[in-house]
């Protein structure tokens, strides 16, 4: 019986070949290993100067067509998520015009002439916007047709920044249609949140003419403007906000639906990060209801704050931005609430809890490091990688994804695996994408994060694709300044 929900059959991911050790990097800098490797991963990838988020995305979305044997001429969609594109004017066409001859050359279809080419833009939620729409494609005119979504990105900092240690890039692509098979998408009951938040992590245009912008860097650079606290505190109450809107469209409560769900996959800007957020939600739930006050009490009483205090913040919906907006500093309208989520991350049952429902795929992530609107559907991929090669039963069991993108915004979007899903997961490549990395020495990172020429690094593109020259003409007949122009290295 074919499904009404439509869903993703299959997934594929791309990163850089060139890795930072996280642990090297610590000895670089002097940061504690120790807390790094807690907090944010072991290692993240740097994109090499042949490459950009262009390529990268090509490089995912005709994995996914090879890997899965996907006809391309049934392509009716193809949406780029990101917030790392280099052009103001086209998006999703770039990636086109590259797989396209790709295929061509490989023997192989062009992607169908009747095809959408939209770009999806809101920081690490793009993708997820993506994916919406090309949900609502299959399900309302896209017919027999496919849809790719593909999420990609660079996350970089300025060298020396509190945000160097959680850099990366890689994309995710994922094949959607009207019977799918790897997972079922309920949009219907998904939870949706948003709110203006002003300088919450922004990349405005005019920072690239602002005197003491990146001084170190000679390059165009895509750095964030960013405030760590401020936007751990969007992050939280967004997420949270969206989450609890999906339960209350689900109608069940908090507690049974932590205890039922099989897997929650939120999005990850660092390891911790998930870990955060879900102490938070655990505590909120508590709140909310009155058979669970006990427990709250208890750690209450441990972290050394009010019972009632946490009441009035579960129960309040405060502006974050308002202090900012007035000229202010940031204030944190959760501070009960985020000292008994700190108690509540030592206790062994909670720790239970999450090895229970957050641990697939969660280890495996620690080597990508920050993937911006990839790092979702990337967990996400890994996680269903690690259950079919584990033998995990997930066939019809609940599972959601959680998407948060700065400025800012969430989705929380209840997923299930569909049966015969175990087939799809094992065409993700996953382990096959991670391996032969080309671990970096400090000197070839920083030459390589500044945009300096790189010594001693041998790396020659081989079935990927490749920045093959820049436009330079700017004359009145003809202009292509600027401009990419790509090649498939087989």
């Amino acid at each position: 019986m074919p499904s009404d929900l439509s869903g993703v059959s299959a997934m594929s991911l791309y990163v850089p070949p060139f890795r930072v050790n996280l642990e090297n990097w610590c000895d670089w800098t002097g940061n504690s290993w120790e807390k790094i490797s807690a907090v944010v991963g072991r290692s993240f990838r740097v994109p090499g100067r042949h490459e950009n988020v262009y390529t990268m995305a090509a490089n995912a979305v005709l994995r996914l067509i090879r890997q899965n044997d996907v006809d391309p001429s049934r392509i009716g969609f193809l949406g780029l998520g990101t917030e790392s594109s280099t052009d103001n004017a086209a998006g999703a066409v770039i990636v086109r015009g590259m797989v396209d001859r790709a295929l061509e050359a490989l023997g192989l279809p062009r992607l169908s002439r009747h095809l959408e080419v939209p770009e999806f833009k809101h920081a690490c939620l793009g993708g997820i916007y993506a994916l919406k729409s090309a949900l609502r494609y299959a399900q309302c005119d896209g017919a027999d047709r496919l849809a790719i979504v593909v999420s990609a990105d660079v996350a970089e900092y300025e060298r020396g920044s509190t945000g160097e240690q959680t850099q990366g890039a890689g994309a995710v692509a994922l094949l959607v249609e009207r019977e799918p098979r790897l997972f079922t998408v309920d949009l219907a009951r998904s939870g949706t949140a948003s709110d203006y938040r002003g300088p919450d992590f922004r990349k405005p245009f005019a920072r690239h003419f602002t005197e003491g912008y990146a001084p170190n860097t000679h390059r165009l650079a895509d750095f964030p403007v960013f405030s760590g606290k401020y936007s751990t505190m969007s992050y939280l109450d967004e997420t949270v906000h969206a989450v609890e809107h999906m339960l209350r469209r689900l109608g069940v409560s908090a507690g049974s639906y932590y205890e039922n769900v099989a897997g929650l996959f939120f999005h990850r800007p660092y390891h911790l990060m998930p870990v955060q957020a879900m102490s938070f939600l655990y505590v909120r739930g508590l709140a909310r209801g009155d058979h669970h006050h006990d427990e709250l009490r208890t750690l209450c009483g441990e972290a050394g704050v009010s019972f009632d205090d946490v009441l009035r913040e579960t129960a309040s919906s405060p502006d974050l931005y308002a202090n900012v907006h007035d000229g202010g500093a940031p204030s944190d309208p959760y501070v009960a609430t985020t000292a008994v989520a700190g108690v509540l991350r030592k206790h062994p049952a909670f720790r239970e809890l999450l090895a229970r429902k957050m641990s697939l795929g969660s280890d495996t992530v620690k080597d990508l490091g920050n993937l911006y609107s990839a790092a979702l559907p990337a967990w996400l991929a890994a996680g269903l990688e690690q259950a079919v090669q584990q033998g995990v039963a997930l066939t019809g069991l609940p599972l959601v994804a959680v998407g948060y993108g700065s400025g800012d915004a969430a989705e929380a979007i209840p997923i299930a695996a569909v049966p015969g899903w175990e087939r799809a997961a094992r065409h993700i490549g996953f382990a096959p994408a991670l391996a032969q990395a080309v671990d970096l020495t400090r000197e070839q990172y920083e030459a390589l994060h500044d945009g300096f020429e790189v010594e001693g690094l041998s790396y020659t593109p081989s079935a990927e694709f490749r920045i093959a020259r820049v436009g330079k003409s700017y004359e009145t007949s003809f202009q292509d300044l600027g401009v990419e122009y790509y090649e498939y290295a087989t």
